[in-house]
Parts: structure tokens; sequence; C-alpha cells
């Protein structure tokens, strides 16, 4: 009896102990099942993560790294999750880099600031007619070797004033005041063509167009109201007439016909196809004219083979705020499509940028004054080829020098 009891004891301990083992192993296949499943989850989560950022760096960096390179770095993400990850980051900080050289190199070209005292390179000795002296100034020229040719206007007289010279030398009108060929009345602007000695002037008050080649004078348009003068890459040349209000062009030695109007010529107002006073002109690459609108105190530009304008300065009455111009006068594009203005009657160059609707001041703008930070009724202003920018201060009697920072 004791031997049956015994055995059914054993037998009792035998069946717990199978089951506490099936149990455990059960438990442990769950575990490995748990921390299997986990794994995987936690491979699919960091490839994931790393999508979005390689999806990132594909969009910055397409104009930097070749489409076939994110390719590879996707499929380096399969593989390898950590790599990936590495890998991206590297070129998200690469592209980054680049994009910001970028921008910081086009903002500097953009953006170019000049001394805000100037220096004054001709003139400056108060009004008269001695060669070191001006009676208004009112058009500015500068060659390659930094030569100033000016229209001096009250002096009928076109003068040229070698680089750091002390005085001018008169080049045309040398004869006083008249209506001859080798006389001047009151120039308002030049053009110069230094390879063939030629001079182009707006004899202002002669209502002429006359050309001094060699020292020979040629009238080319007669009967005309002209102030401004500009001549594009073609060779022709674009004449504003203050009275008509408009624009006319013609082609270099065809000057026996009325021309072409190329901006203006409905009669004086204020509307887009309208001028009032236009005065000094710029022509681009694209034949484009811009026109210094003056009573309309504004700048037009007029494209090619257009009916009418779009104000891209001014054109807001006439104060001093920065949306605004005062009888606007010379006005020079840059490559970039940066328009600048001497704006007169607030003694300022001020730029604007087309499309934008206001401007920054660039020099001036310090209220009326002789001092080598103020200006006196600016007229004109040019860039030599280092781009320093020179401005003449009309009231003032002298040309200022702005030098590039």
């Amino acid at each position: 009896m004791c031997i049956i009891v015994i055995i059914i004891v054993l037998a009792i301990i035998i069946t717990i102990s199978i089951v506490i083992v099936k149990t455990k192993k059960t438990n442990i296949e769950k575990v490995s099942t748990t921390i299997e499943t986990t794994t995987e989850t936690t491979e699919k989560m960091e490839i994931k993560t790393v999508s979005p950022t390689t999806s990132t760096s594909t969009t910055t960096s397409d104009t930097t790294l070749p489409t076939s390179s994110t390719s590879t770095t996707t499929s380096t993400t399969t593989s390898t999750s950590s790599t990936t990850t590495s890998t991206t980051t590297s070129t998200s900080s690469t592209t980054t880099s680049s994009t910001t050289l970028s921008t910081t190199t086009a903002s500097e070209s953009k953006f170019n600031k000049w001394k805000q005292n100037a220096i004054t390179v001709a003139g400056g000795n108060g009004r008269g007619q001695e060669l070191n002296q001006f009676n208004f100034p009112l058009q500015i020229f500068i060659d390659k070797n930094k030569n100033i040719f000016i229209a001096d206007s009250t002096n009928h007289r076109i003068v040229e004033w070698k680089y750091n010279a002390k005085e001018g030398q008169i080049i045309a009108g040398e004869n006083g005041q008249g209506n001859q060929m080798d006389q001047l009345s009151d120039p308002s602007n030049i053009i110069v063509d230094q390879q063939i000695h030629s001079i182009i002037i707006a004899d202002w008050g002669n209502r002429r167009v006359i050309q001094w080649l060699n020292q020979k004078q040629q009238i080319l348009i007669a009967n005309i109201n002209c102030w401004g003068l500009a001549m594009d890459k073609y060779g022709f040349l674009y004449v504003s007439d203050y009275a008509k209000n408009e624009v006319r062009r013609w082609k270099m030695g065809e000057y026996n016909n009325k021309g072409i109007v190329v901006a203006g010529g409905n009669g004086n107002g204020d509307e887009l196809n309208q001028l009032d006073t236009p005065t000094f002109l710029f022509v681009d690459e694209e034949q484009s004219v811009y026109v210094s609108d003056r009573d309309n105190r504004r700048v037009m530009k007029w494209r090619k083979d257009a009916k009418e304008g779009i104000v891209v300065a001014g054109g807001n009455d006439e104060e001093w705020d920065l949306n605004q111009l005062s009888r606007p006068h010379g006005v020079i594009v840059d490559d970039l499509g940066q328009i600048y203005v001497a704006d007169y009657g607030n003694n300022r160059v001020i730029r604007w940028c087309e499309g934008k609707e206001e401007g920054e001041v660039v020099v001036g703008g310090n209220r009326i004054g002789n001092q080598s930070n103020q200006l006196n009724g600016p007229t004109d202003l040019s860039f030599d080829d280092e781009g320093n920018l020179y401005v003449d201060d009309y009231n003032n009697h002298r040309i200022q020098k702005y030098e590039k920072i």
C-alpha cells in the first residue's frame, strides 16, 4: 500500500515538472517573438524617420547634387539606417552651406553701398566760368579712365575733366552762347564716343541735337525741344522732347525723318500712355526705355513696341517718403535691374527694384547743403568701372564721387 502511494506521488511530481517546463518554454518563445517584433518595428521606425530627411535633402540640394547621388543615399537607407542618417545629415549640411554661400554672394552684389561722405572730383570752387568752375552742370559721363565729361549748361560748353586734374578743358562750345555751328546754348545732355572722337549734344537752348566730330559740327535733328539723350547697343539714338511729352528714336545716320515714337506721344498727362515733361533717359539691353517723367514725379519703363509704360519708381505725389520722388532727373539701371534715380527735389540718390513699392536712399538725403554728405539738387549720376558712384551736384556746382564700400 505504501509503495502505491509513493508511485502516485512521484507521478504527480513528474507531471507538474513537465507542465512547468512547457510553460517556461512557451514564455521564452513569446518573449523572443516580442523582441523580434519590437526589433522589426524599431527598424521600420528608423527607416521612416530617415525617409523625410532624405526627401528634404533632395528638395534643398537639387541644384547642388545630381539626382543619382540622392538615389544612392536612399539605397543606403534600406541597408543600414544608422549609416544613412549620418550620410543624409552630411549631405544636408553641405547643401545648406552651398546655398548660404550663393545667397551671400548675390546679396553682396545686389545691395552695393557707398561711403556717405563724398570727394569733390570736379568743380567745387563756386559758381563761375573759370576752368576750375561750373555754372549749373546738368549732366555727366564717366569714361573707362575715370575722365569726366560735363554738360556745363549755363556756361554753354562741354568740359572734359581729366582724372585727378585741378581744372577742366573745353571740348565743345568755347565760343560762348549762340546759335552758330560752333556755339551752344544751355546744353542739357551728351553722348560721348571716344573711339571716333564724337560728342552728340542736346543743345537745349537752340532746339537741336548737334554732333561734334573731330571739332567739326553737324546738326543731326533740328526744331526739337530736346532734353535727354540715350543710345542703345544697336546705335539707335533716343531723344526726349519735353514740349511734346514724348520720346523718339532714330536710326544712326538716318535723321532726315521724324523718327519713331517709343514713349508718350499722347499729350500731356499722368495716364500710363502719357508723359509730363520727360527729361533724362536710359535704354537697357532689351531696348526698354526708362524715362524720368519729371512733372509726374515718377520714372516710367516703356518696353520695346509697348503702347503704354509702367511706373517703376515714384508716382505717389511729391514728398520725401521712400515711395515718392520730387522732380526726378538722371536715371540709370544696373545689370540686376535696379533703378538709380537722381531725386532732385529731395537732394538724394534713391535706388528702386522694379516691382517694389518704395526705394532706399543710396547717398544724400541729409537736407539741402554743401557738406560732403549733402547734396543740393542732384541732376545726374554715373558709375565708373570700379563701381564708384558719381553725382552731378547741380546747385553746388560740383561733381561728387562716392567710393564703393
